[in-house]
């Protein structure tokens, strides 16, 4: 396999820094490890659909990782069940 192009690595970087940071302490708490774990193996799509995420308003993204409110369809997806089983596993 080859070696990940800069942008990609900068890419999965930035993804990661910006789930340590997100302005909401306890969603800092869950995406920030979530990233560290996940976001380094995932591909082109899954990078994708995790930035779309991020672009959601903190409480929401909390609130359907936790289950706490239903997932909405555009966000039902390999990610999310990922952050969902992550969040489980803590």
């Amino acid at each position: 396999m080859s070696e990940p192009h800069d942008s990609d690595v900068a890419r999965r970087r930035r993804l990661i820094h910006r789930s340590l940071y997100t302005g909401m302490k306890e969603t800092d708490l869950l995406l920030g490890p979530f990233a560290q774990r996940h976001v380094p193996d995932f591909s082109a799509e899954q990078l994708d659909r995790y930035e779309r995420l991020l672009e959601e308003p903190d409480p929401d993204i909390f609130d359907w990782a936790t289950r706490r409110q239903a997932v909405p369809e555009r966000h039902e997806h390999d990610v999310m069940r990922l952050l969902q089983n992550f969040r489980n596993e803590r």
